[in-house]
Order: C-alpha cells, then sequence, then structure tokens
C-alpha cells in the first residue's frame, strides 16, 4: 500500500441504503434483517450491553464492595522553587497568597510545601503541612515555618 492511495475509492457522501425495494436490488424481500428471529420482527431493538445472549459485562461483575475513595484527603503541592520565583524577601506566605500567585488552583483539602528547588529568600511560610526538606530550606535561610490546620 502507497501513502497516497490511502484514501482512493472513499466515498464521502454514501447514499443511504434503500430497503425493502424489490428482489432485483438486493435488499428486497426481507430487506436484509435476515429470515425470522427477534431481529426480524418490527419493534426490535438491541438492549443496552446485549452480547447476543451470553451473560453481559456489567451482570458478571461483582456488585459489593466499597470504596474510600471519597473520602480521601486532596493535598495541593508547592515546591520551594515556586516560592522563589513568586515571593520578595520577607514576605507571609498563606494559601490566600499562594492563591493570588496563581500557584494554588481549584479545591484542595490542605496545602504542602515540598522541598524541590532552592530558596535563598527569607520567607514566613504559614501552610497545612511542609515536608522534611522544605522544612528545612526554609529555616536555614532565616525563614519561619508555621504549621495552619
Amino acid at each position: 500500500m502507497q501513502i497516497n492511495d490511502v484514501h482512493r475509492g472513499i466515498q464521502k457522501n454514501k447514499s443511504r441504503k434503500r430497503v425493502g425495494r424489490g428482489i432485483g436490488s438486493g435488499h428486497g424481500k426481507t430487506a436484509g434483517r435476515g429470515d425470522k428471529g427477534h431481529s426480524a420482527h418490527s419493534g426490535h431493538a438491541k438492549r443496552f450491553a446485549f452480547e447476543g445472549g451470553q451473560k453481559q459485562a456489567f451482570r458478571r461483575v461483582a456488585k459489593f464492595g466499597f470504596s474510600n475513595n471519597f473520602f480521601t484527603r486532596r493535598v495541593a503541592e508547592v515546591n520551594v522553587s515556586a516560592l522563589e520565583a513568586r515571593f520578595e524577601s520577607g514576605a507571609v506566605v498563606d494559601e490566600a497568597a499562594l492563591r493570588a500567585a496563581g500557584l494554588v488552583k481549584g479545591e484542595w483539602d490542605s496545602v504542602k510545601i515540598l522541598a524541590k528547588g532552592e530558596l535563598t529568600k527569607k520567607l514566613t511560610v504559614k501552610v497545612n503541612d511542609f515536608s522534611a526538606g522544605a522544612e528545612a530550606k526554609i529555616t536555614a535561610v532565616g525563614g519561619t515555618v508555621e504549621r495552619v490546620l
């Protein structure tokens, strides 16, 4: 097969199949429905997930069990490199300031500061949680960390 003949012979506007127009059309008599059976009769419509009489997948799968996904805590993660880029030395960094700076968007249960990157500015950071490395980096440059509950 050549790349230039991939689309050859494909009709863009295909005419609809006219069924029940006599035996010479090839779609006469039973109009493409075959002989007998429920699919040959009027009013027939395959139901959702019908698998030809085989037990449907959604009926084979177990219906019991429980997921704790509803109760998981969603944590917004912010790296110290982002704090370095967005805040001036001496600034107070809390959730409101992080949202104003565009570092936290959407709904979160808590905010956690992570240690990726370098920090040279003295900041007062007031959020829910810190990684051990992030806490060490912030205090090493003279900043303070405060856990807000």
